[in-house]
């Protein structure tokens, strides 16, 4: 006798009761990164080491003083003594001086009182001495400490998708093992005496099973482990049996055919008696005859056989939940297309309808997969995505402008942050809790990035020469249509040796003849900070600027980033230099204040609407915030943060 479904429900009604019964959460691991590969971080990863360690040659030459080489031809070359040699692996325990120079392999460490690397084929060694036939600027040929990773700073975060390249990030840093989510075991078993085996002999009135073989390879797309159990005859004891052990091995089972009312309700029988049926008929198409139980909290998915109604409800259905549970982001990619011809719908059942995308003059456009494409595997194969067709809605007109949920499981980001690094706003990345892409390239190339579109926000720290930040900067660019959101303030100072050996007070103090200093780099904003200070000394006591920094030794040794900075005090290479507090706590050193800058926010007009802006712009002004940086040190929020400034 034919049975009819029990209650149709909803696809949110489906969802709902997921929600309610399954009682699967997240769980973490620790794995090897070599066997990390496509896993998701449980947890956020900061750097134990600074990547390089040291200044680093780039290149096989000499290490010298930039200074010694100005000016130098092939008719007029430098002459330098050679005061020894330092291959990679290796420590130097010579300084380089004024007139002097040090071999150095590709990789090999920068001694103390080089700033450059002339590479080997611009020289000529003789007798002990070296001639250079080409000149060289600071920091030429090699890699400063810190350049490429400081230590202690977010590497990954909680919630990436481990690929190549954040594996050789953490082994550039010298990590072994992370924290993962824990990929769900997905069972799956086909049903039907008519299924065969793929590989032998199809015999007369057999199909091939297609179900467990795309099934499994979904799972393993959206992030869990499938664990295919075969096929099993139309047998309600046989059902049963595999079922249960399907259990025992997984976390969720996934079964295909005999589900539909009537010949099909075996399904339906077998479920009701192991566990409680709470979904028996969906009003969807394709995929209504889907049945959903639930034993001791695991799911039961009873998929149609039919392999895009399978597949479909797998989408729909189980996808997200399996995504959700190893940590990657549950829905799909949507973009907006054009629909390139007319559609028509079935009223009261919601269609999944595949579609091709195709890239013409004027946009995106969809080409509906067309025939009866619930037993057609091609309807499926060879699409890109699906359009969701409401159940109120019966013609999709030609040009009109729908949703497609692409296959790909790659997504945009919700938020593109670039300009300089501060963990500050590695606080607010993780607050927001969206993708959010962050490229770190500094002050003035967060703000170049947002006069050519390419930002939603860019972090910034400049000061100008009457002293104030960003402001004069942003307006001699000529950035127009955005506005400054004041941030919050970092503490920086002088960084010196725990003790303060030297008893450093002030820039006086740079002038001494025992004191070397390590500068930061032109353009930044340190650096500016630094210059203003020595303009203003030097007017005091009587000296040109040009005149005043002479005198400082080390002036000319740049370095690029606060960290490096404080790895060459740390390791001795100088006795002071300026830089933010965070770094100084980072290596154990002495941190003497001396004045906090402003760290804002140039965001363009047009992406002020934009809703992960808007949840940026609440979070930068919340209690939250303003008591996560308190945490870090060094850092604060003040009473402008949030302040708008028209540009």
């Amino acid at each position: 006798m034919r049975k009819v479904f029990r209650q149709i429900s909803t696809i949110e009604e489906a969802l709902k009761a997921i929600e309610s019964f399954c009682n699967l959460k997240r769980e973490v691991e620790e794995i090897d990164i070599l066997n990390a590969t496509g896993r998701v971080l449980a947890e956020d990863v900061h750097a134990v080491v600074s990547v390089p360690p040291f200044d680093r040659a780039t290149m096989d030459g000499y290490a010298l003083r930039a200074e010694d080489t100005f000016g130098a031809d092939e008719d007029n070359p430098v002459r330098l003594k050679v005061i020894g040699k330092v291959e990679a692996g290796e420590w130097p325990n010579s300084e380089v001086g004024k007139g002097e120079a040090m071999e150095v392999s590709t990789g090999a460490v920068v001694p103390k009182g080089a700033n450059a690397v002339v590479m080997v084929e611009f020289t000529r060694e003789r007798d002990g001495f070296v001639e250079v036939f080409k000149s060289v600027t600071p920091g030429e040929n090699l890699m400063s400490a810190g350049s490429d990773i400081m230590a202690g700073e977010l590497l990954l975060r909680s919630g990436v998708q481990l690929t190549h390249r954040e594996i050789g990030v953490l082994a550039a840093c010298g990590i072994r093992k992370v924290g993962v989510f824990k990929k769900p075991r997905v069972a799956v078993i086909s049903t039907g005496n008519e299924l065969q085996e793929p590989g032998k002999t199809l015999e007369l009135g057999k199909i091939y099973d297609v179900n467990s073989y795309a099934l499994c390879s979904a799972i393993e797309e959206n992030g869990g482990v499938a664990l295919r159990l075969g096929i099993i005859r139309d047998d309600e004891e046989e059902m049963k049996k595999a079922i249960l052990l399907a259990l025992e091995k997984a976390d969720i089972v996934l079964t295909s055919g005999s589900t539909s009312a009537g010949f099909g309700d075996k399904m339906y029988r077998v479920l009701d008696e192991i566990g409680k049926v709470v979904v028996h008929g969906i009003a969807v198409k394709p995929g209504k005859p889907t049945i959903i139980a639930f034993r001791n909290g695991k799911p039961i998915f009873g998929l149609p056989g039919y392999p895009v109604s399978a597949l479909t409800i797998f989408e729909i259905l189980v996808a997200p939940l399996i995504r959700k549970l190893s940590g990657l982001d549950a829905d799909r990619r949507k973009i907006k297309v054009r629909l390139a011809t007319k559609v028509f719908s079935e009223i009261g059942r919601r269609e999944f309808l595949p579609v091709h995308i195709v890239l013409g003059k004027d946009g995106y456009s969809a080409y509906p997969v067309t025939g009866s494409y619930s037993g057609a595997i091609t309807a499926l194969a060879f699409s890109d995505g699906i359009v969701e067709i409401p159940e109120n809605v019966m013609m999709l007109e030609e040009n009109e402008e729908v949703e497609v949920k692409l296959f790909s499981m790659i997504r945009p980001a919700d938020l593109v942050f670039i300009g300089s690094h501060c963990i500050g706003v590695d606080i607010l990345v993780k607050m927001l809790g969206i993708k959010t892409k962050v490229i770190n390239v500094g002050s003035m190339g967060g703000l170049l990035a947002v006069k050519r579109g390419e930002a939603d926000i860019a972090g910034t720290h400049l000061l100008d020469e009457d002293g104030i930040y960003n402001i004069g900067t942003i307006r001699k660019l000529g950035i127009r249509d955005a506005v400054l959101v004041k941030g919050y303030l970092r503490e920086q100072g002088f960084i010196v040796a725990r003790g303060n050996p030297k008893k450093i007070v002030g820039f006086e103090d740079l002038l001494r003849e025992d004191v070397r200093m390590i500068n930061r780099n032109k353009g930044s904003g340190t650096r500016l900070l630094l210059d203003i200070n020595l303009n203003s000394l030097a007017g005091k006591i009587g000296l040109s600027f040009d005149e005043l920094t002479k005198r400082i030794k080390g002036y000319e040794v740049e370095a690029k980033t606060h960290d490096a900075v404080a790895s060459a005090v740390a390791t001795g290479k100088a006795d002071v230099g300026i830089a933010i507090k965070s770094v100084a706590n980072l290596y154990g050193l002495d941190f003497i204040p001396l004045r906090s800058e402003e760290y804002d926010f140039l965001i363009p007009k047009d992406r002020l609407e934009k809703e992960p802006v808007k949840m940026f712009l609440k979070i930068l002004k919340s209690r939250e915030f303003a008591r996560e940086l308190e945490r870090v040190g060094g850092l604060k929020v003040y009473e402008r943060t949030g302040e708008m400034i028209e540009i």
